[in-house]
């Protein structure tokens, strides 16, 4: 069971809306399906998917406990970056979700991984997702961290809590950005009216921080590299849309329309650093950028 209550920033939205929003990994139509069966209340009571939340509702939700699934291995191949009996580190493409999530079971990330490594996985993070440490967004492609036994998944667990990781970006944000070298530090929190979505703007943000570098100059677009010193939710898009220069392809912190064919934002996890769990060296992990992001960069130094 969730509870959950509501301040004036909530007011008006639809509850399946907003629990969609608020409920991590849960879609809206299973929220629509719970509101149908009655395991959303409002004060008390049931209510419908069309109903606005007010300020001050009190929202409990009953959220059965799953059913056992069986999260089958897919042949799908992986572009491998480096393994060994610790870890796996991949390079991700885009369009591909990390791991399983109600009504969403097949053709992830940990899918693949499955096939690929069988039984050798960890499971601190349960059947859903074994041997994930960390996510990036669907997407996002690039590098991403694997771990194959418990006292791996610990070690580098710690060492992404402790920001020890090192993680680099690179991306391309729209607009000419007056400093070659940058820091944005600004909270980061759920949206107040888009719960689909962060904001800088959240009462109860998080601390976020992320330093950039120019790489290339095209005039009306830049080409960036972004250093994450923390790591939350849409970190790098909402902190680069924050400051008036969102990431090219980002419909959902940026423009609706993009000039160029793309299918997301144009960000790429290339550099990820760790200090290895049985070695104690420090390793680090350069994912190429994929072919539409050289394209892109082609086709923008020609315009230029």
């Amino acid at each position: 069971m969730q509870e959950l209550f509501l301040t004036a920033e909530d007011q008006g939205e639809r509850i399946d809306r907003f629990l969609s929003g608020d409920l991590e990994d849960v879609s809206r139509s299973y929220i629509q399906k719970l509101i149908k069966d009655g395991a959303v209340l409002v004060n008390g009571d049931p209510v419908r998917a069309n109903y606005k939340v007010c300020a001050g509702d009190k929202i409990r939700v009953e959220i059965p406990d799953p059913e056992p699934v069986d999260i089958l291995p897919e042949d799908i191949p992986l572009d491998i970056l480096y393994e060994d009996e610790d870890i796996l580190v991949v390079n991700k493409p885009k369009g591909m979700v990390v791991h399983p999530a109600p009504g969403h079971y097949s053709h992830t990330l940990v899918n693949a991984v499955l096939y690929h490594c069988g039984s050798r996985l960890s499971g601190i993070n349960g059947v859903l997702r074994p041997g994930i440490v960390h996510r990036i967004d669907m997407d996002t492609t690039g590098s991403l961290l694997v771990c194959k036994n418990d006292r791996a998944h610990q070690i580098l667990a710690e060492e992404l809590k402790e920001h020890h990781i090192t993680r680099r970006y690179h991306a391309v944000v729209i607009g000419n950005l007056k400093e070659d070298t940058g820091t944005v530090n600004a909270p980061i929190g759920r949206h107040p009216t888009d719960r689909k979505k962060m904001s800088t703007k959240a009462p109860n943000g998080r601390r976020a921080v992320t330093h950039y570098r120019v790489l290339e100059r095209f005039g009306g677009y830049t080409y960036i590299e972004c250093e994450l010193e923390t790591g939350r939710t849409h970190q790098i898009r909402v902190h680069m849309a924050g400051i008036g220069h969102p990431i090219l392809g980002d419909s959902v912190y940026g423009p609706a329309k993009c000039p160029f064919k793309l299918e997301g934002q144009t960000l790429h996890a290339k550099i990820l650093g760790i200090t290895h769990p049985s070695t104690g060296k420090y390793m680090e992990f350069d994912a190429p950028l994929p072919d539409y992001f050289t394209a892109l960069l082609e086709k923008l130094r020609n315009r230029s």
